[in-house]
């Protein structure tokens, strides 16, 4: 039988450990731009749940080590938990207020999927060096239809684009905006069917159309009808037109298209999912939606009871409305908030394994939901840690490593963001479980979170002992190949 001296023997020895654990190969030697140590490291990805060191340099994690490491900063992360930065595809608020919130909360890249855009290139041109998070956007049906129809609505149409059934030249100029944004780098596809309600089955199809074969979701804010066949399961159109062409299917919030119906919507997707099409859904902890009262979603709230009206509340005052002054700011426009759900139905849809997380938030002048700073600290401390609604892990899956996932066919960098793995990008975040909590308040929307002492971006810090750091912007643009 041949022998094995000790240094052949050694040198196997070393190969298999780099090829097993390479994360704690020569970690010592190394000195890290920043370590954060003595952490309960917790990662979706690989089931990882306990005490380790994490070195990193470049923007990079370079370790995960039982081991000390030495960095040029160290983060004592003692007692608290390391997990990947959140991940919020549904923030409508893309701006240096909004980010400065949701970095509190954790959240470490930021996309505009539902609504989107008609030009990308314009879009990333405007928050390029800009941004705390990394940041990215879909190609928006409703942008795009507004800028076919000359609608000049805002963020949501209020005229033609609303109202109008659209042309064969127009659906022409929407499938070539589309197509046009998907070559121009857009991370998925947005639509709002009940923003545009005169968009026909047949429109909604063109869009899954072009997006077939770009690997590109479409984020879609299903729904159509009266106040009452609103609270009813009306998503047969994007079902099927997921089904018809093989396109990934994201349907957002699924609180505030469901309602009451969580049960049934839940069953839905399990189902398709059961059949192979690819669906996917998220929700937001709050039993309050918001959104514009000039959008098409009103349209039905003109002579409803005066109990349906009292659900309403202006945030701009802080009053509850009623018929006389939901007409008044319906004329004048703005946002308003809609306590139109059920805590048991977030709790439902919490517990299922489908639903990730996300804020569908945003804030301006400190006015606007308390979802855009509280979303995922609320999560881990009211559902997670007080009502232990979900363990912590499920919470951080549906934060993390789920969104991640849903956009990483079409965005390759995302198979490297949501984890904690040597070789992934350093988005970090460092929460103390014990104490993490929302602030926010329908009154006080621009509270920040607590609990959510360090955030790292990119490698780094942008929360620091719990204050944003002052003059760093790390964000950067997460694109689809350009073509």
């Amino acid at each position: 039988m041949p022998t094995t001296s000790p240094r052949r023997l050694a040198s196997v020895l070393v190969s298999l450990l780099s090829l097993v654990a390479p994360q704690m190969v020569s970690s010592q030697s190394a000195t890290y731009d920043v370590v954060i140590a003595n952490g309960r490291v917790m990662d979706p990805e690989s089931g990882l749940d306990a005490p380790r060191n994490i070195g990193v340099s470049a923007g990079t994690i370079r370790a995960i080590s039982a081991s000390k490491l030495t960095g040029k900063r160290t983060i004592d992360a003692t007692g608290m938990v390391v997990s990947p930065g959140f991940i919020d595809l549904h923030q409508h608020g893309q701006d240096d207020e909004s980010n400065r919130l949701k970095v509190r909360d954790g959240v470490t890249s930021s996309f505009e999927l539902e609504v989107g855009t008609d030009d990308v290139d314009r879009w990333y041109a405007d928050h390029a060096g800009k941004s705390l998070l990394n940041y990215g956007v879909s190609i928006g049906h409703i942008a795009v239809r507004m800028h076919v129809m000359h609608d000049a609505g805002g963020l949501l149409p209020n005229g033609p684009a609303k109202d109008n059934v659209a042309t064969p030249a127009d659906r022409e100029a929407i499938r070539q905006g589309i197509r046009r944004g998907l070559a121009r780098g857009a991370v998925a596809v947005g639509m709002g069917i009940s923003y545009t309600l005169a968009a026909s089955p047949d429109e909604i199809v063109d869009v899954f159309r072009e997006a077939k074969g770009t690997h590109a979701s479409v984020h879609v804010h299903a729904g159509r009808g009266g106040l009452e066949k609103w609270r009813e399961l009306t998503f047969e159109e994007p079902f099927a037109a997921a089904q018809l062409t093989g396109v990934p299917l994201h349907m957002v919030h699924v609180n505030s298209v469901a309602v009451e119906a969580m049960p049934q919507f839940l069953r839905m997707i399990a189902e398709a999912r059961s059949r192979h099409l690819d669906v996917t859904t998220e929700l937001y902890p709050y039993t309050a939606s918001q959104t514009s009262i000039q959008s098409a979603l009103y349209d039905v709230y003109e002579n409803v009871d005066d109990s349906v009206y009292a659900r309403l509340l202006w945030p701009a005052t802080g009053e509850r409305l009623t018929r006389e002054t939901f007409h008044k700011y319906r004329k004048t426009g703005g946002m308003v908030v809609n306590f139109m759900m059920s805590e048991d139905m977030i709790r439902l849809a919490l517990r299922d394994s489908i639903p990730m997380i996300a804020s569908d938030g945003g804030i301006t002048n400190g006015v606007g939901h308390p979802r855009v700073a509280g979303t995922f600290s609320r999560v881990l401390g009211r559902y997670v840690r007080e009502e232990k609604t979900l363990g912590l892990m499920d919470a951080l899956r549906k934060m993390t490593l789920m969104p991640a996932e849903r956009l990483a066919p079409r965005v390759a960098e995302m198979k490297q963001r949501g984890r904690l793995k040597v070789g992934a990008i350093a988005d970090i975040v460092v929460i103390d479980a014990a104490h993490v909590i929302d602030r926010a308040t329908y009154e006080k929307p621009g509270t920040p979170s607590e609990g959510i002492p360090f955030v790292l971006v990119n490698g780094v810090p942008v929360v620091s002992d719990g204050k944003v750091v002052e003059g760093v912007l790390p964000g950067r643009p997460v694109r689809a190949p350009l073509k």
